[in-house]
């Protein structure tokens, strides 16, 4: 009998592209940066200025690329940063709320304010 692979578990992430986050664990934590790119499918993210890896690269004059050694932003679990509120300026969890116009809003734990431009 052959053992098929799980399905990768789902989870909903309430992080999205802009929103400015801090890193809270890893070799980068305390770092700030916005973020440029949300993969739900892996529940990664990747911000910048944070987490860089060097990727050798090989010329190609077609292309026009020059080679060498350059750096970049490589993802990170979602799970090591937590969103800075842009009113109180603390990192914070992220809460849910509809709003008086009837639209659903994330807002922050601890002041209230709400996340979302």
């Amino acid at each position: 009998m052959a053992a098929h692979a799980a399905p990768p578990i789902r989870t909903r992430m309430r992080l999205r592209k802009n929103d400015v986050v801090q890193v809270i664990a890893g070799r980068d934590a305390g770092k700030q940066g916005k973020i440029l790119k949300v993969i739900p499918e892996k529940n990664r993210i990747i911000v910048q200025g944070v987490g860089f890896t060097k990727k050798h690269t090989r010329p190609n004059p077609q292309r026009n690329i020059k080679g060498g050694i350059a750096e970049r932003e490589a993802p990170i679990h979602a799970s090591n940063v937590m969103v800075v509120c842009g009113e109180c300026g603390e990192r914070t969890r992220i809460g849910s709320k509809t709003l008086a116009d009837g639209k659903k809003a994330r807002i922050c734990r601890k002041c209230e304010g709400v996340l979302d431009k």
